[in-house]
């Protein structure tokens, strides 16, 4: 083989070697190597950077596989991609990756972030609203059902004039919800099919009554309203795929029942939900929280509930502080349940704030240890200064404060006008005080009760200063430390 033979199959099995890229259930296996390649040769690619141990990583991976294979089998353009960015992590940090699991969409190369849902229909969906028009057209009635049959909710608009005002503003509607997937039709025999009248959308989905009509003025805000309560079961199943849409959805109230499925009686508790789910649809959204599952015991910690408290009831009001509710009688039956969100919707409910029990040795050590009940008595008593770390269990920068802390402690012990005070924010709420990070060490100085906040260096040092200037320093030093050093409250989705 002459020169011009041996570059020719030299530069041949570059070619294919660059194209060859690996695949696991559908998904491509994206390194340093053959990143750009993946982004060259498509134009639409949406790749996860992930962490093997990621726990949300773990519980995407199906849902992930699962839209991969959907999509091949539309014959879709679009592809799905993967890096493990633990072992590119110069590819992850060059796009800017700071958690697990971090999506981008390129399109023509260049990235977007993804904001769409964690199932496999959401991913789909999203894709398609990047890519295509915001609403399929149906001009057949196999078309339409094939749409329907494709997802476990679609949205379609039935318009005798597709250039009408009112399917305009549908389609403005479908172009602003990646969630769901829309279809618009003007076929007579579609509207047959669907008992549809013009000007009418239709929201199928595949549990529940199985379709919910919307029949009124077309109004952009009213639509994405009805869209947004009936695309979601009248219970919701807890889960990391669902936790978005429940906490990212319009409606801000929820009732969250805790039941085991291993317990049995899971249906006739889901059942007797339904009264209410129905009666206050939505106004609060009805969510139960399987306790078998190891993931959702921080939910339990979360509302100070133990696994024996099961079956059990809260409401939570997202807009006041992720404010809970606890029912008089725990009972999870059909009346009490109906009993106590009417009750809440009546304002007859006072807030429930968790607090512990006041150990019998809380002042005997250096640091005294506050609960609900003695925090304002201690924090608020005007002839001292009192420092106050509000800390959980959990967190490794509240362990690494400990030492220092016990000998802040130490050191201000024997000072008549010092307190160090230290509160598990976890299992004790304050109705005034809403901490967002732990640890959070705020002083209530004497005779104002004026409260500050520590925003300095975590050593006895800095600390001690702290108390010594009334507040002065380490109050504006907010370049110290980066807020996402700290163990931020658990979030919305990982409740």
């Amino acid at each position: 083989m002459g020169l011009v033979g041996i570059l020719f199959v030299t530069a041949l099995s570059v070619v294919v070697s660059f194209a060859d890229i690996a695949t696991e259930d559908g998904v491509l296996v994206i390194t340093k190597d053959n990143f750009e390649q993946a982004v060259k040769d498509h134009s639409y690619i949406l790749i996860e950077f992930y962490a093997p141990w990621c726990g949300h990583c773990k519980a995407l991976a199906p849902e992930y596989a699962k839209a991969a294979k959907a999509l091949e089998e539309e014959g879709s353009k679009i592809k799905l991609g993967k890096v493990d960015a633990t072992i590119e992590s110069e590819l992850a940090e060059k796009n800017g990756v700071r958690g697990y699991p971090t999506l981008k969409f390129y399109r023509n190369g260049s990235p977007i972030d993804y904001s769409g849902g964690r199932q496999a229909d959401d991913i789909v969906s999203w894709l398609s609203k990047k890519t295509g028009p915001p609403a399929k057209d149906l001009p057949s009635v196999d078309e339409a059902k094939a749409l329907i049959d494709a997802s476990d909710v679609v949205v379609i608009g039935f318009f005798k004039n597709p250039e009408s005002e009112d399917a305009k503003v549908f389609m403005d509607v479908a172009q602003s919800i990646d969630e769901q997937v829309f279809g618009i039709s003007s076929d007579d025999k579609v509207f047959d099919e669907y008992e549809a009248k013009d000007g009418t959308v239709i929201l199928f989905k595949k549990f529940d009554e199985g379709r919910s009509v919307y029949d009124s003025e077309i109004d952009a805000e009213k639509l994405k309203e009805f869209i947004a309560v009936h695309s979601l079961p009248l219970v919701v199943d807890f889960s990391q795929q669902t936790a978005q849409k429940i906490f990212g959805g319009e409606v801000k109230s929820h009732l969250l029942a805790f039941i085991s499925k291993e317990a049995g009686d899971y249906d006739k508790y889901v059942e007797g939900i339904k009264t209410s789910a129905n009666k206050y649809r939505g106004k609060i959204l009805f969510v139960t929280v399987n306790i078998d599952e190891s993931d959702h015991e921080r939910i339990l910690e979360f509302f100070g509930m133990k696994k024996e408290d099961v079956p059990a009831m809260r409401i939570i009001k997202l807009e006041q502080d992720m404010a809970k509710y606890k029912p008089e009688n725990p009972e999870l039956s059909e009346e009490n349940v109906l009993e106590f969100v009417t009750a809440f919707f009546e304002d007859r409910l006072k807030r429930h704030l968790l607090t512990e029990d006041l150990p019998e040795d809380w002042d005997k050590k250096p640091v005294k240890v506050l609960v609900g009940t003695n925090f304002y008595e201690v924090a608020h008593d005007k002839s001292k200064n009192v420092l106050v770390e509000f800390y959980a269990p959990w967190c490794g920068h509240c362990k690494q404060l400990v030492p220092i802390y016990d000998k802040l402690g130490e050191k201000y012990e024997s000072d008549e006008n010092v307190v160090i005070a230290k509160m598990d924010a976890t299992a004790n709420e304050l109705e005034t005080i809403n901490i967002k990070s732990f640890p959070t060490i705020i002083l209530y100085k004497k005779e104002t009760n004026e409260a500050v906040e520590y925003n300095g260096e975590r050593t006895l040092e800095g600390l001690s200063k702290f108390i010594d200037s009334d507040g002065a320093y380490g109050q504006a030093a907010e370049e110290v430390q980066e807020e996402d050093e700290d163990d931020d409250v658990p979030r919305k989705d990982e409740l």
